[in-house]
């Protein structure tokens, strides 16, 4: 019966150990990580920058499980202006109430909910949230892991409109001509983790 126990206790250990070291968290690097966003419109298109706060990536061996990191929206950027006068009118502009409010939103986050293995990338189910209201958005994730250092990139295509920022949207205004701003916005994702 002493044996026993002492397989069993045995056993437990390993078993726990084995859940303990199975959940691995990668802690984004936020000087090496960044998001692109893409706005188009009739006459064209504007692109820039935004500054990932912090974050994490969680991994159960090689493999991606779930994580969760905030966007700094007070840092967006403008790449296309080279005029600093109209550079920082469409800063300013996209900062104020008519897109992203960012006085009363200065963060946006991604909680990813659920990943799936699909051919060569993860398939992933997140929430997206902005100016405070909460959304799902699906994309896949290509991740590249080097021994305690983790690479993730992702294109996600948003509906502008479902986080309420409707400046411009032909669906919400009408005779825009050719000031109409279209509804997707393509934000591209790259991340660097260090465990």
């Amino acid at each position: 019966m002493k044996h026993i126990n002492i397989l069993v206790l045995m056993f437990s250990l390993i078993a726990s150990t084995s859940l303990f070291a199975a959940a691995t968290s990668f802690k984004v690097e936020t000087k090496k990580s960044h998001l692109k966003w893409t706005g188009k419109k009739v006459t064209g298109k504007h692109f820039g920058k935004v500054s990932v706060k912090s974050g994490e990536l969680k991994f159960e061996g090689n493999d991606l499980k779930g994580g969760e990191f905030l966007i700094d929206m007070t840092s967006i950027t403008v790449d296309d202006l080279t005029n600093q006068e109209w550079n920082t009118k469409l800063v300013n502009h996209l900062k104020n109430d008519d897109f992203f409010s960012v006085d009363k939103h200065k963060e946006a986050k991604v909680t990813i909910k659920s990943v799936t293995l699909g051919k060569g990338v993860y398939n992933v189910t997140a929430d997206l949230t902005i100016k405070g209201i909460t959304k799902p958005v699906y994309f896949d994730a290509d991740i590249q892991m080097k021994k305690d250092v983790v690479t993730a990139k992702a294109n996600i295509t948003i509906n502008r409109t479902l986080w309420n920022v409707k400046y411009g949207s032909g669906k919400f205004f009408k005779d825009l001509g050719d000031k109409m701003i279209y509804d997707d916005v393509e934000i591209e994702v790259n991340l660097t983790a260090k465990k």
